[in-house]
């Protein structure tokens, strides 16, 4: 058997052993776990409001491109760094390349400006 298949099947014993220590702890769990549901502990719960009406609500969509747009301004910066700490290696190739890196997003945040997502209601 060679080296590399060796160390294939090293990783393939440590991940089933992973595996089965998961499947093994979260089996003993539910034999050990007490329970003993009531109508209290089933009840939804909203922040110590006590729920009105049905369970199901829909959600605006807003919040959620909201989110959206704010990893992805989190993701720029994450980028930004490393350029700027190697910034005198990578020269005038490097800060044109950030330039246009930071112009799409300034288009992405433009489009989202126009489009009125911006706008917290």
């Amino acid at each position: 058997m060679s080296d590399f298949l060796r160390e294939y099947i090293i990783v393939a014993l440590f991940g089933a052993l992973a595996f089965g220590l998961v499947a093994t702890f979260i089996g003993l769990a539910s034999l050990i776990r007490p329970s003993r549901p009531t109508p209290a502990k089933v009840e939804n719960y909203e922040s110590g409001v006590d729920p009105v009406g049905s369970s199901w609500s829909q959600s605006q969509i807003r919040y959620y491109i909201f989110a959206l747009l704010f990893v992805m301004f989190d993701v720029e910066a994450v980028f930004i760094f490393p350029w700027a700490t190697r910034l005198e290696d990578l020269g005038l190739f490097g800060l044109v390349e950030m330039v246009i890196f930071i112009f799409i997003l300034v288009l992405g945040l433009a489009y989202a400006w126009r489009k009125g997502v911006l706008r917290w209601v």
